[in-house]
C-alpha cells in the first residue's frame, strides 16, 4: 500500500468507526427506555397450557357445519384477503402512474404528490383502519375487506410505481417513433412490460393480507381472529391450539402456492 492510499484508508476507517459508535449509542438509548419488571409467576403455567393445547387440539372444532367452525372461518379469512387484495390491485394502478417518476426534469410535482398520497395511505395500520371501518359499517368481514384493501393500495401503489420507473423504454420509444399515441403506447408497450411484475407484487401482497386478515378478527372485523380471541380470553387452550394450527397450515400453503406462481411470472 502506498502512502497516497493511506489517507483514504484512514478516512474510511474513521467513517466506519463513527457509524459503529452511532449505532451502538442508538441501541443503548433504545434499550434504556424499556422497563423490565420481571416475568410473571403465571408465565410458565400459561406457556405449558398453550403448548399442551397445541399438542392436544380440539379436533371437533375443525368442522361441525355451523359456519363458525375452523374451516368455515379460514375460508372467510382467505376470502377477505383475496377480495381486499383484488380491489387494491385494480385501484393501485392509477395511483402508481400518478406517483411514477417518468420524466428527466429535477422538479416532479405530479410524482411527488402521488408519492405523498401513497405514504399517507400507508401511515394507518390495517388494525386501525379496521377499527375505523367497524365504526362506519359495523363489525364483520366487510370492515376487514375495506381495511385490507385501503392499506394494500398504499403498498401496491408504491411497488407498482417503482416498476413503472424501472421499465425498459425501448418498446415505448419504438412505438412513439412509428407514430403511436399515448394510449397505444400504454396498451401495447407499458402494460405488457410491467404486468408480470404487477401480478407478482399482488401475489406477494396477498400472502401478507392472509396474515393480516387472521388478526383483524380480534377487533371485530371478521375471520378467524374472533374465535382465537375468545379462546384466549376463556383459556380454552385446546381451541387455541387447533386455531393456531389452522392458521399455520393456511399461511404455509398460501406462501408455497404464491411462491410457485411468482417464480413462473418473473
Amino acid at each position: 500500500m502506498t502512502r497516497r492510499d493511506q489517507p483514504g484508508l484512514k478516512q474510511r476507517q474513521q467513517r466506519w468507526l463513527f457509524w459503529g459508535i452511532l449505532i451502538v449509542m442508538i441501541y443503548i438509548w433504545s434499550f434504556s427506555g424499556l422497563e423490565f419488571t420481571g416475568i410473571k409467576a403465571s408465565a410458565g403455567e400459561v406457556t405449558r397450557s398453550i403448548i399442551a393445547g397445541i399438542f392436544h387440539p380440539d379436533w371437533q372444532y375443525v368442522y361441525d357445519g355451523s359456519g363458525e367452525d375452523l374451516i368455515s372461518l379460514i375460508i372467510q379469512t382467505l376470502a377477505m384477503a383475496f377480495l381486499g387484495t383484488f380491489i387494491s390491485a385494480i385501484l393501485s394502478i392509477p395511483f402508481a402512474f400518478w406517483a411514477a417518476r417518468t420524466g428527466q426534469t429535477k422538479l416532479h410535482l405530479r410524482s411527488s404528490s402521488g408519492k405523498f398520497v401513497l405514504i399517507l395511505i400507508r401511515t394507518f395500520p390495517e388494525i386501525v383502519l379496521a377499527i375505523m371501518f367497524i365504526k362506519a359499517v359495523g363489525p364483520g368481514s366487510f370492515a376487514g375487506v375495506l381495511a385490507v384493501s385501503i392499506h394494500s393500495i398504499g403498498m401496491l401503489g408504491k411497488l407498482f410505481s417503482e416498476s413503472i420507473e424501472n421499465i425498459d423504454a425501448g418498446p415505448s420509444e419504438a412505438l412513439i417513433s412509428s407514430g403511436a399515441n399515448r394510449s397505444q403506447v400504454l396498451t401495447f408497450a407499458t402494460l405488457p412490460t410491467v404486468l408480470p411484475e404487477f401480478m407478482s407484487y399482488t401475489l406477494y401482497r396477498f400472502e401478507i393480507a392472509v396474515r393480516s386478515a387472521s388478526i383483524l378478527g380480534m377487533v371485530g372485523a371478521g375471520g378467524i381472529g374472533t374465535p382465537l380471541l375468545f379462546a384466549l380470553q376463556t383459556r380454552a387452550w385446546s381451541r387455541v391450539g387447533i386455531i393456531l394450527l389452522g392458521i399455520i397450515i393456511t399461511v404455509t400453503l398460501t406462501d408455497y402456492c404464491s411462491g410457485m406462481i411468482r417464480r413462473r411470472l418473473v
